[in-house]
């Protein structure tokens, strides 16, 4: 697994030097967020310090200054995904992102909407909130696997408007083909929107050869801080949307009789914007790019790998993810007989920090895989071999002495 030098990265983490109940602290809840490596963390603190002003509106040295970041920021994000800078929009996080769509689309009386089973909340309660206005949604369920049925995508409703689809499951982990999604949804006339929180932090990405409408994803899974997310559009299909918030900035002209709006993206950036946000999300880029994305999706692979290598013997423990034929670094299971809530606390006496519940996707959990929850370790590039032993070793106490 010698893609990235770990333990010199894991350098840049300090919390990852930190203890919890007396133990090193084992971070397995990347799904939920990641950690923040010190060159975002002291670059935000520079931006306070040397920079901080609301960008556009003024002239004065540091508004320009801050208008000069908030620019990069976004072109660092283009160039992040393969899109074009006026394709970026700035929001809060993926569930902005996604509502901003379905707020924003002129959804009417008989349009349908398709979303899956794999889905978290975000990217369901949305486009369910829409039945109100008579839009009919198609739920798509998966196999055995927690693959999406692709016989649907070749077969899609007549009057479908929009295809949603999570790029990776935040519990099965598994990895969906948006690609042919996409290719077979346009040769249908819908558009395509991809929650790409869990994917985007670990792998290469690319919208233009993917092909999407709308892409959406979360700064604070991928090492920037909270509060800032991004919605790409593509160019042609925003000019069919209207504005989300209105407000500041996001106008050309307005007076008591008429308002002439601004274009994308200003359009749907209303008000003041996490600028310091964007600015922290533009050095995660700089990191995550001067580690290499392939690096990270291979060194990533290798230790997912070696985790259900070792897991697999494990007794009393269900395994949920993993089951499919391309998946992330999740791992989502249950200790028999013992709540998921209660396998997060003893491993969380051990340091290792773990998720449970229904991680904003009850029906798939509830519905799919009959559970009151599950447990979830989810990994990230600065993660090790050894923290995975730690994990399965605790695990297996965990197991043996309250499982069944």
């Amino acid at each position: 697994m010698n893609y990235i030098d770990v333990e010199k990265l894991r350098d840049d983490f300090p919390i990852l030097k930190k203890e919890i109940n007396g133990n090193p602290l084992i971070y397995f809840d990347n799904a939920a967020t990641s950690q923040r490596p010190k060159q975002v963390i002291d670059g935000i603190k520079y931006f306070y310090e040397n920079i901080n002003a609301n960008p556009i509106r003024s002239i004065h040295s540091l508004a320009e200054q801050a208008t000069l970041e908030y620019g990069k920021a976004r072109e660092k994000v283009a160039k992040f995904i393969n899109a074009d800078p006026d394709e970026i929009v700035f929001v809060r996080n993926t569930t902005e992102a996604i509502n901003l769509v379905s707020f924003s689309l002129p959804f009417k009386n008989g349009d349908r909407i398709s979303t899956t089973y794999l889905e978290h909340h975000s990217n369901l309660l949305p486009w369910m909130r829409l039945k109100e206005k008579g839009v009919e949604i198609d739920i798509v369920n998966t196999n055995e696997h927690f693959e999406l049925d692709m016989d649907y995508y070749k077969h899609i409703p007549k009057g479908t408007r929009l295809v949603a689809v999570t790029h990776a499951s935040n519990v099965t982990g598994t990895v969906t083909d948006i690609k042919e999604i996409t290719q077979l949804a346009h040769e249908q006339g819908a558009l395509v929107l991809v929650d790409a929180a869990q994917s985007i932090p670990h792998l290469p990405f690319n919208v233009k050869d993917i092909g999407a409408d709308f892409i959406a994803f979360s700064g604070h899974k991928m090492l920037g801080p909270f509060g800032v997310g991004v919605l790409y559009i593509k160019k042609e299909v925003s000019k069919n949307l209207g504005p989300f918030l209105t407000g500041g900035e996001m106008i050309k002209d307005v007076n008591m009789t008429k308002i002439v709006y601004e274009n994308s993206p200003t359009l749907f950036e209303a008000g003041t914007q996490n600028i310091e946000g964007a600015y922290g999300l533009g050095l995660a880029i700089d990191y995550l790019n001067s580690v290499g994305m392939k690096n990270i999706e291979n060194y990533e692979k290798a230790l997912t790998s070696y985790l259900y290598e070792n897991a697999k013997n494990l007794e009393n423990v269900e395994v949920y993810s993993g089951k499919s034929k391309n998946f992330l670094g999740i791992f989502s299971f249950n200790v028999k007989g013992l709540h998921s809530h209660d396998t997060a606390y003893l491993l969380d006496k051990k340091g290792i920090a773990v998720r449970s519940g229904f991680h904003c996707a009850q029906p798939l959990i509830e519905e799919r895989l009959k559970l009151p929850g599950a447990t979830r370790a989810s990994l990230y590039f600065y993660n090790t071999k050894e923290e995975v032993d730690k994990f399965i070793e605790e695990l297996s106490k965990v197991a043996i002495k309250y499982g069944r």
